[in-house]
């Protein structure tokens, strides 16, 4: 394996991608089940990047499926699987589902074959990483309750860390910007579970029953396709993830940064931040000690523990160091989503999207201890 001064977990490296589902079906289930699987099949071939799939049966048990399917990079497939069209293009299949487990791979090695022109390659190496699985939720709130919800969102109890022998939650942080709402969560062990898990808490409930009446987006978590549906759409994946080795500044401080994306470009947008994050993970000197990039459609959120204030360089702590990158930035960005109009030429532009696009925190808890 090749060692790294830091650890790196990217959708941007190029290689092909196997997404994995578990699937344990209700019983009586089967033929809805492979009626569902039929026409999902025949939908999921006509996406961009979608190379094929198969659909197999447990010898052991009957009730229990596996589908796999092979993409070319993982970006395309992370679009449509954060798509509308993917949640109602699947919601037939998972009427017919107990339990559903997801797992997404980067392919490393395989026998036979060789380079297939157009489509992705290998993993180059084996990536470093740290045993923890970030993820995010993101939704919006009728405008004029946000000092209503930070209040409610500021005010529960911390989980219990622990979720089973293998699974423990680390740390859920909230950010607000405007009347955008962003929870992040870090979680040892299986991401899925550890939901389920908060998903259960009473004091966790409570909050989320109070946040009802303020979401723009209406949801009856006493219905569970309403709640299915609001989290889908709520979920916004990591797509980067960078940390220099080593042991945690003292002076680190956690902050949230909203990239507003013009229509079709959060994809690039998220794919320059991490790029750049991945240049300056390499520069013991830089302020930003460690960096996740989420990505959703046109919204792109950029979570970073800074060294000190990250005023003091507002360049770095954006990920726009380099000729032409604010430039580049300033194309992709909807910089009138954050007020910030024309062209980022120079230190005094880069404070002002800082201070524009820096999100209020509201709460950081690291869950406590079982």
């Amino acid at each position: 394996m090749t060692t790294s001064p830091y650890t790196s977990q990217s959708a941007f490296d190029g290689s092909r991608m196997r997404v994995t589902l578990l699937v344990d079906l209700h019983e009586g289930a089967q033929q809805e089940f492979l009626d569902a699987y039929e026409q999902m099949r025949d939908r999921v071939a006509s996406v961009p990047g979608h190379l094929g799939d198969q659909l197999c049966q447990s010898l052991e048990n009957p009730s229990q499926w596996l589908i796999t399917s092979e993409w070319a990079t993982a970006p395309p497939y992370l679009a449509w699987v954060n798509s509308d069209e993917h949640f109602e293009t699947v919601r037939p299949l998972t009427n017919c589902v107990r339990e559903l487990r997801s797992m997404r791979y980067g392919i490393v090695r395989e026998t036979g074959g060789g380079a297939r022109p157009g489509i992705g390659g290998l993993q180059a190496a084996a990536r470093v990483g740290d045993g923890v699985t970030r993820h995010a939720l993101t939704f919006t709130v009728k405008p004029g309750s946000e000092s209503k919800v930070a209040e409610i969102l500021a005010g529960y109890a911390p989980p219990q860390a622990r979720v089973d022998d293998t699974t423990r939650l680390r740390r859920t942080t909230l950010f607000m910007h405007g009347n955008r709402v962003v929870r992040t969560v870090e979680v040892e062990g299986d991401l899925m579970a550890a939901l389920r898990h908060v998903s259960r808490q009473p004091e966790v409930r409570a909050v989320e029953e109070a946040l009802n009446p303020h979401l723009e987006q209406h949801r009856d978590l006493s219905d569970p396709e309403s709640a299915k549906a609001f989290f889908a759409r709520a979920a916004m994946p990591a797509v980067h993830h960078v940390a220099r080795g080593g042991p945690e500044p003292d002076d680190i401080t956690r902050h949230a940064l909203y990239y507003p994306a013009r229509p079709g470009c959060g994809m690039a947008l998220a794919k320059l931040l991490s790029r750049q994050d991945e240049t300056a993970a390499a520069d013991p000197a830089g302020p930003v000690h460690r960096s996740t990039v989420f990505q959703r459609e046109d919204i792109v959120v950029r979570l970073i523990d800074v060294r000190g204030d990250p005023e003091t360089d507002p360049v770095l702590a954006l990920g726009i160091h380099g000729p032409r990158k604010p430039a580049v930035l300033a194309r992709l960005l909807d910089g009138a989503a954050l007020g910030m109009a024309g062209p980022l030429t120079g230190e005094r532009e880069a404070t002002r999207l800082l201070a524009h696009a820096d999100m209020s925190l509201i709460t950081d808890r690291r869950a406590a201890q079982s």
